[in-house]
This record gives C-alpha cells, sequence and structure tokens, in this order.
C-alpha cells in the first residue's frame, strides 16, 4: 500500500468516517485475532506445563482426596441445617493405572492446553469481541460493552460450580459404588481425567446460556414463549442429570439441580426483556 494511501486512511479514520473492508481484509484481521489467541493459550500452556504439581496434585487430584475443601463445606452445612451426615462424602481411596506407553506424557501436553484454555478464555473472548463490534451499531456497541466481563465471569462461575458442587458428589459416587464380584477400584488415569474435565469445562459452557439466549431473542430465533413451553423438559432432563451423578438424598439433588434451573429461569427473563425492547422500538 502506498504511503499516501495510508495517510488518506488514517485522516479518514480522523474525521470519523468508515472505510469498507474487502472479504481479504475481513480474513487478514481474521487470521491476526486467531494468531494472538494463539499465543495466549500457548503461554498459560507453557505455564501449566511447567507446574505439573499444581495442576494435578493440588487442582485436578484434589476431589479425591478426603480433606477437599467442598467434602468439609458440604459436612458443615449438613450439621448447620440440622441434616446429620447426610452431605458428609468423600471418595474411598484408590490407586490410578497406567497401561498405555506415553500415556503420561501426552496426558500433560493435553491438560496444559486445557489450562492454557480456560485461564485465557476472557482474552480469547475479547479478541472475538475486537473483530465483531466493527460490525455493531453504535447502539449495539453500547448495549455490549460488557459482554466480554459477563461472558467470563458465567464462564468461570460455571466451571467452578463443576468444580467445586458438581465434581465432589460425582466422584464420590462413583468411586464408592461397585458391584459383587468386581475386584478392587483402581481407575485409569486418563479416565479421571477425561470425566473431571466432562464436569467442569461443558459446566462453564451451559453457564453461558444467558448471554446465548439474548444472542438467539435478539434474532428473533427464541423467545421467552418458547422457553416457557419447554421448561418443564428442561426441569425433567436437569432433574435427571442431577440424579445420575449425585448420592440417592434429596438435598444433594437440590443443590445441583436448583443453580442450573435457575440459570434456565433467568434465561427466560432476559429473552422477554430483548422482545418488550424490540416492540417499543417497533412501535416508535
Amino acid at each position: 500500500m502506498a504511503l499516501d494511501q495510508v495517510d488518506v486512511d488514517k485522516l479518514e479514520q480522523q474525521n470519523g468516517q468508515e472505510t469498507e473492508m474487502s472479504f481479504f481484509d475481513h480474513l487478514e484481521e481474521l487470521r491476526w485475532h486467531i494468531l494472538r489467541s494463539a499465543v495466549a493459550v500457548f503461554i498459560f500452556a507453557i505455564a501449566a506445563f511447567l507446574m505439573p504439581d499444581l495442576v494435578f496434585q493440588d487442582i485436578i487430584l484434589a476431589p479425591t482426596k478426603k480433606d477437599f475443601v467442598s467434602y468439609g463445606i458440604m459436612c458443615d452445612l449438613s450439621h448447620f441445617l440440622h441434616m446429620g451426615k447426610t452431605l458428609c462424602i468423600s471418595p474411598k481411596p484408590f490407586d490410578f493405572v497406567n497401561k498405555e506407553f506415553g500415556e503420561l506424557f501426552f496426558m500433560h501436553i493435553k491438560i496444559s492446553f486445557m489450562v492454557g484454555v480456560v485461564c485465557a478464555f476472557p482474552y480469547l473472548f475479547w479478541e472475538i469481541w475486537k473483530f465483531v463490534k466493527p460490525g455493531l451499531y453504535e447502539e449495539e456497541k453500547k448495549r455490549t460493552r460488557f459482554a466480554v466481563a459477563i461472558c467470563s465471569a458465567l464462564f468461570f462461575i460455571g466451571v467452578l460450580f463443576g468444580y467445586f458442587i458438581i465434581s465432589p458428589f460425582a466422584i464420590t459416587f462413583l468411586a464408592n459404588y461397585n458391584l459383587p464380584g468386581a475386584g478392587s477400584f483402581q481407575p485409569a488415569f486418563g479416565s479421571y481425567i477425561s470425566y473431571i474435565v466432562m464436569l467442569t469445562l461443558p459446566v462453564g459452557i451451559v453457564f453461558e446460556m444467558p448471554v446465548l439466549v439474548y444472542v438467539l431473542a435478539k434474532l428473533g430465533l427464541v423467545t421467552s414463549a418458547l422457553m416457557r413451553t419447554y421448561r418443564k423438559h428442561a426441569i425433567v432432563i436437569i432433574v435427571v442429570l442431577a440424579s445420575v451423578i449425585t448420592p440417592p438424598d434429596v438435598a444433594s439433588q437440590i443443590l445441583i439441580s436448583l443453580p442450573l434451573l435457575l440459570l434456565y429461569q433467568v434465561s427466560i427473563g432476559i429473552a422477554k426483556r430483548v422482545e418488550k425492547k424490540e416492540m417499543a422500538l417497533t412501535k416508535t
């Protein structure tokens, strides 16, 4: 690009005028967003790889230990609510087995990458936001100016909920479950890793439901009436999932299902609010 053209572009931007980008310009811009995002994930992944004791012993394997913070808090809560030892749970001791050559090394890399994605999530979403932002109207930019903070907060709340609430119940239930003649419980290390990932990262994504509903409601693909129609189905699904991963008592099932049900109800309210704003705009 010639220097005089660069000066013209800068002058237009200073005058508040927008220049239309070509398709290939958008691809080039997207490439840089992806590259910066990959670098951020790589940096956090390297840091996680260099701290195996923190990542594995203090975080990933913590729910397998009796002194895990969630077990103590839930037991104290159980006594406070005069429920006896209903919520006093902990998994029985067990040892892992590793049968594949190089399994631990590749597992270390895999977990380091996942930790990198989780830690870099706010920056990843910020890069997505920067790419989408130029295509929004000024009013839309104002409405979504806190999108990065809200999405990041919901994601981390979901991950923490899965880690501190769902994982302890699920791990305790599955570790203590046994069948006659099944022998001792010695799970594969990779099996445990896959399970702990399944109980945390997807929950973080599920907690993005209010944001997703907001976008779909703006596009007219989801309405509050539709969500109310399928609310009973959502309740059944959530309660069934909670009963599968928790011990057979009402208190633990409520502890798991109630936040998810509240999340669904909040999403209905968000869809209703979007509908009211859209209706007000059509009347003006």
